[in-house]
């Protein structure tokens, strides 16, 4: 006959049972945390560059890129086809206004030069013919009209006389009648000549006006000439550094192509560059910052050139302190051309993580030791802050360097 088992014993058991089995569990579980815990990607503290989000106003700008250029060089342009027959200086050479810098070959110039002074020679030489051809002619004219003005008064006196004596009975209405015919006739004659006179004078001057203008276009061509026979020579319009010199000699040169570059390097400006979507912030009179290194200098936007080369706009930027020491030709530098203000913003400081208006995943910090990725839509930016649109509130504290390794975390455990 079985025996009953008591419920102490039974209560027992099932202690016995529970420890023999939940013991394991737990540590497994114990395990896996502690194994996940093991795997969650840290970061170290000394790695990270943490910003607070702030309320603050913002200057707006846009960033750009520049380079230091002298604020005044000349190019030199070649003035005539020719070949380089002697150099004077040298790039990096010192020179004053009027320093002879190479030598053309003008002999071709120089006689197309002579051809043209007697080309005007010529001319002048035509037009006063003509100014004395036309006097001669003018005062034949002026005598011919006081002889028919004479025999006119001659004929009106003698219309007279037929009229006395036929009113005497002593002539007759047929000799009046030829005396009034011929005076009628002899005034329409001192009509046409003065008419022709005033018409001679007019045609006269217009020719006269024709070749003087003749004359003085050689006048002009000649100074032209003369100015390029000169500028052949290649004096330094100022003072300054050469900077480009074409030093081959005997290398011919075309009308127009460089041959020198005179700058000078006492003063600067930069030319700046940005692209063709951020254009339209940029306009002339917009206050730009310039850093270069670690010196910062203030200018103005002078000038933009409208036409895109390689999706890039270029402008120049007047700097208020154009004699600083830090200024070299060539020099790169970054540019932050402002364009607005905004007031009572939530902003967060700059740094290598943006890249632009739009939406990012920031890592921003959970708790004491844990960072958790947020997406944050960023706006306008300056040099020191972002325009936070939405994403953070003022106080959160956020990660403004570049996390882009940490990306595909969702978290981040700070060491």
């Amino acid at each position: 006959m079985d025996k009953l088992i008591s419920k102490d014993v039974l209560r027992k058991e099932r202690r016995i049972k529970i420890l023999k089995w939940g013991i394991p569990i737990t540590i497994a579980i114990a395990s896996a945390l502690a194994l996940i815990a093991s795997m969650e990607q840290s970061v170290n503290r000394r790695d990270l560059k943490m910003g607070v989000a702030e309320q603050g106003s913002l200057e707006t700008t846009v960033n750009a890129s520049g380079r230091v250029v002298p604020a005044y060089e000349e190019i030199i342009n070649s003035p005539v086809d020719s070949r380089i027959l002697k150099v004077y200086v040298q790039a990096g050479d010192t020179v004053t206004e009027g320093t002879p810098l190479l030598q053309l070959d003008l002999e071709s110039a120089e006689t197309n030069y002579r051809k043209l002074m007697n080309e005007r020679d010529i001319r002048q030489q035509e037009l006063r013919q003509t100014q004395i051809n036309n006097r001669t002619q003018l005062n034949e004219l002026a005598m011919q009209i006081e002889v028919k003005q004479m025999q006119v008064d001659r004929m009106r006196v003698e219309v007279e006389n037929e009229k006395r004596l036929d009113s005497l009975g002593s002539g007759t209405g047929n000799r009046v009648r030829q005396a009034e015919t011929a005076y009628k006739t002899g005034i329409l004659e001192l009509r046409q000549l003065r008419e022709r006179l005033s018409n001679e004078k007019l045609r006269n001057t217009a020719a006269e006006k024709v070749q003087a203008l003749n004359v003085s276009s050689m006048e002009q061509d000649l100074g032209l000439m003369a100015s390029t026979l000169q500028q052949g020579r290649i004096p330094a319009p100022h003072g300054g550094i050469v900077t480009y010199i074409s030093s081959e000699i005997g290398s011919r040169v075309t009308a127009g192509e460089k041959v020198a570059v005179v700058s000078d390097l006492s003063r600067f400006k930069i030319i700046g560059e940005v692209p063709e979507g951020s254009s339209d912030r940029v306009g002339i009179g917009s206050e730009v910052k310039a850093r270069i290194g670690k010196t910062e200098m203030r200018g103005v936007v002078t000038n933009i050139i409208p036409q895109s080369k390689g999706g890039v706009i270029s402008f120049s930027v007047k700097l208020d302190d154009q004699c600083n020491s830090r200024l070299r030709s060539g020099l790169r530098t970054e540019l932050y051309v402002s364009y607005g203000y905004k007031d009572n913003v939530v902003r967060i400081p700059n740094g290598r993580y943006f890249k632009g208006a739009g939406e990012y995943m920031l890592f921003v910090k959970d708790g004491s030791n844990h960072l958790s990725q947020r997406k944050v839509k960023l706006g306008d930016s300056n040099r020191e802050y972002v325009e936070v649109i939405s994403g953070l509130n003022p106080g959160d504290s956020v990660a403004v360097n570049d996390m882009e390794q940490f990306k595909s975390n969702k978290s981040l455990k700070i060491k």
